[in-house]
C-alpha cells in the first residue's frame, strides 16, 4: 500500500505500508526529484498502481507500475500492413513489411555482430574458468546475461521502430517452442537464444502504440523457398544463405520472413470467407489447406483466385 504525502523541491516523500517490527506500519520513502519529474512527464495520464519493494544486490528499490487503456484498431484484412519477423540465431532479426496482396514494401536485417562477439567472448571466459575447476562464477555469468539481455532489448526496439516506420497494424512472429533438451552443434546458441523474451518486449511496446501481435506456425518457414519451388539447400559455410531448386541464391532468413507474413494473410483471408467460398478456393489452391506448406507464392495464387 502507498500513501502520497507531499512534493518538495528536492523530490517527494511517499509513505509505504510494509511489514516491519512484526506489524504493518507506514514507512517514509524519499524519492529523487529526477524520478518524480520523469513520472509526471511520461505517466501523468496513467493510473498508478501499488509499488513493489524489491531487492537488487544489497539495496532495496521501489518499482512503480502504471496502467493505461489502449484501443487497438480493427482494420479489414485487405487494408492491413504487417511486419513479418524472423528471429534467428546467426542474425538477430529479419523483417519484411507486406501488404495483403503479397507486395513487399520494405525489408531489413539486424545482425549486431559486436554484441554477439562480446557475448561469446564472455562465454569463452566461463568455459576456461570451468576447465580450471571454477564453481558458480556469478560475476562472469552476470556479465554474459547482461550482454544477452542487451541484445534482446535492441532487437525488440528494432522491430518496434520498423512497425512505426511503415505504420504497421500487425507484427507477426513464429510460434517458437524452445522447451526441452537442445541437441546438435548449435545447442549452446539455442540455449542462450532469448527469442521468447524478445517477443514479450515487442508485445509490450506494440500494444502501447496500438499495434497487434500475432503468431503463426513455425514449421518449414525457413526450409521452404518463398517462390514455391520446394525445399532450399543451406550453405555449409554461410548458414544465412541458401540455394533454391531453381539455382537462385537468396538470404534464408529473408525468405522465411516472406513466408511468415504470407501465412498470416492466408489464415485471415480464409477465416473471413464463407464456408462455401472457402472450400472452392481451397480446391483451386490446395496448398492453402495445409498451413505448414504455405509460402509467399501460395498467397499470390490465393489472391489471383479471389480476383478471378
Amino acid at each position: 500500500m502507498l500513501r502520497y504525502i507531499y512534493v518538495s523541491h528536492t523530490g517527494s516523500i511517499k509513505t509505504v505500508k510494509v511489514w516491519i517490527r512484526n506489524t504493518w506500519d507506514w514507512l517514509d520513502v524519499q524519492l529523487r526529484k529526477s524520478d518524480v519529474d520523469y513520472i509526471q512527464r511520461h505517466y501523468a495520464t496513467r493510473r498508478e498502481c501499488v509499488p513493489t519493494l524489491r531487492r537488487r544486490g544489497k539495496n532495496w528499490y521501489l518499482d512503480f507500475t502504471f496502467e493505461e487503456n489502449i484501443k487497438l484498431e480493427d482494420k479489414p484484412i485487405d487494408r492491413q500492413i504487417i511486419i513479418g519477423v524472423d528471429l534467428g540465431i546467426n542474425n538477430a532479426c529479419t523483417y519484411s513489411a507486406m501488404l495483403s496482396d503479397g507486395t513487399v514494401i520494405g525489408r531489413k536485417i539486424l545482425s549486431l555482430p559486436g554484441e554477439k562477439d562480446s557475448l561469446w567472448h564472455k562465454l569463452n571466459k566461463i568455459k576456461k574458468a570451468q576447465q580450471h575447476g571454477a564453481g558458480k562464477m556469478p560475476r562472469l555469468w552476470a556479465k554474459a546475461k547482461g550482454v544477452n539481455l542487451d541484445i534482446a532489448h535492441k532487437t525488440a526496439q528494432f522491430i518496434a521502430d520498423a512497425a512505426m516506420l511503415y505504420c504497421a497494424d500487425v507484427i507477426v512472429f513464429e510460434h517458437l517452442d524452445t522447451q526441452g533438451k537442445k541437441r546438435g552443434l548449435k545447442k549452446q546458441k539455442l540455449h542462450h537464444w532469448r527469442a521468447q523474451a524478445v517477443q514479450r518486449i515487442v508485445a509490450d511496446k506494440a500494444h502501447r502504440d496500438g499495434v497487434r501481435v500475432r503468431h503463426v506456425c513455425a514449421w518449414n518457414t525457413s526450409k521452404l523457398a518463398f517462390d514455391g519451388f520446394g525445399e532450399v539447400e543451406r550453405d555449409e559455410h554461410n548458414y544465412s544463405m541458401c540455394t533454391f531448386k531453381t539455382g537462385k541464391r537468396y538470404h534464408c532468413d529473408l525468405s522465411a520472413s516472406y513466408n511468415i507474413g504470407a501465412r498470416y494473410f492466408i489464415r485471415e483471408i480464409l477465416k473471413s470467407l464463407p464456408a462455401k467460398a472457402r472450400l472452392g478456393i481451397e480446391a483451386k489452391v490446395p496448398q492453402c489447406t495445409r498451413r505448414t506448406t504455405c509460402t509467399l507464392s501460395t498467397l499470390l495464387s490465393l489472391n489471383a483466385e479471389l480476383v478471378a
